[in-house]
């Protein structure tokens, strides 16, 4: 009986797929290399899945990548925000979005 009521729970949580993740961590990676970016948190729950990414691991994120499956029908599964809560860049393809990252990492080269 609590096994199923515990299924119940994670069936309804939001998360990221391992080529979502890998697709978002190449991209990390790579900030992370260059020094712009320390530290990141993952967060699962019911509404969405967010991928936070922080320049120093004691503040505040500078960026959420946010999967939230219930927008897909607007084409916005994947947004990207910025501290401030702002969406810069929205969509139902996750490689397109990340693509906002790709303006930054000219500057940091």
């Amino acid at each position: 009986e609590i096994y199923q009521s515990y299924k119940k729970i994670n069936e309804n949580i939001i998360s990221f797929h391992k080529k979502e993740l890998n697709e978002i961590l190449n991209i990390y990676g790579i900030f992370v290399s260059t020094g712009k970016w320390k530290d990141y948190g993952i967060s699962n729950q019911e509404e969405k899945a967010v991928f936070f990414i922080y320049k120093n691991s004691s503040e505040s994120p500078i960026y959420r990548i946010e999967k939230k499956p219930k927008l897909s029908n607007k084409k916005q599964l994947y947004r990207v925000k910025i501290n401030n809560g702002e969406i810069v860049k929205k969509g139902n393809d996750l490689k397109n979005v990340l693509k906002i990252f790709n303006r930054n990492l000219i500057k940091v080269i």
